[in-house]
């Protein structure tokens, strides 16, 4: 049984609390009762009944009047039209980093995993208490202030996303692994899309003036690279071969 407890706010926090949260639930007592404890919390609280209206809304389709952007999405997994894994997915691999808090009447430690691997921050098994949806919202939003206060640096070409500062590469909703070199290469590259290295020029920039290896191991790892980025490695979208001069981004 859900409850309606819920922590009391200082007045303070209450009158400065702006956070926006989209609540995407299909279930008309549950949807109202989070609602209900939010707003109580000072919280800006969106509703979707399905998973379709979510998307349209998020994504500022024809269908909907004003694209939302939220601070926290609270995403039910079993939603009518569009299932919240699916909307999960396919926000992560545009690149959207909202803070994601998965609710749930499904508890198995696979639908938890599952749920974590496809993008969610944090994942509540239903029931739960009002109490608890609000800490963990509470938590998930400081998490997020917290990393919007850090600078960041983040470069994106098409479906891939190169993130400076943390040292990680997401490629098609995908964290893939680089090797320092790999990494640092690909930051060259994408720093200047479009733009014709020779192999030299390469070596100089991510090994080093000093590096006495042969200039074929830049062809190596561009292989491994084009390995990990594309979808096929052999016809390469991303690291194109210019043929008698080296190669490009894009």
């Amino acid at each position: 049984m859900l409850s309606l407890e819920t922590d009391k706010a200082s007045t303070e926090s209450k009158l400065t609390q702006k956070n926006r949260i989209l609540l995407i639930e299909d279930e008309d007592l549950i949807r109202d009762m989070i609602v209900i404890a939010l707003e109580e919390e000072g919280y800006e609280v969106h509703t979707a009944i399905n998973g379709r209206t979510a998307l349209n809304t998020l994504q500022n389709s024809d269908l909907a009047r004003t694209k939302l952007i939220p601070d926290l999405i609270i995403l039910d997994l079993m939603l009518p039209e569009v299932n919240g894994l699916d909307i999960c997915r396919l926000l992560r691999f545009q690149g959207d980093i909202t803070p994601i808090l998965v609710i749930s009447a499904k508890s198995s430690e696979t639908d938890r995993v599952l749920g974590l691997e496809v993008g969610a921050d944090d994942y509540l098994t239903k029931p739960f208490s009002m109490r608890e949806l609000v800490a963990r919202c509470r938590a998930l939003l400081r998490r997020q202030r917290y990393s919007n206060s850090v600078p960041t640096s983040i470069q994106k070409y098409r479906d891939i996303s190169l993130f400076t500062q943390e040292c990680r590469v997401v490629v098609r909703g995908t964290e893939v692994n680089l090797s320092p070199k790999e990494f640092r290469m690909l930051e060259l590259f994408m720093s200047y899309p479009r733009r014709v290295w020779s192999r030299e020029q390469l070596i100089e920039q991510v090994w080093g003036p000093d590096f006495l290896g042969d200039t074929k191991t830049v062809d190596v790892h561009i292989r491994w690279l084009r390995e990990k980025l594309e979808e096929e490695p052999s016809q390469p979208e991303y690291l194109i071969t210019v043929r008698g001069f080296g190669y490009r981004f894009g």
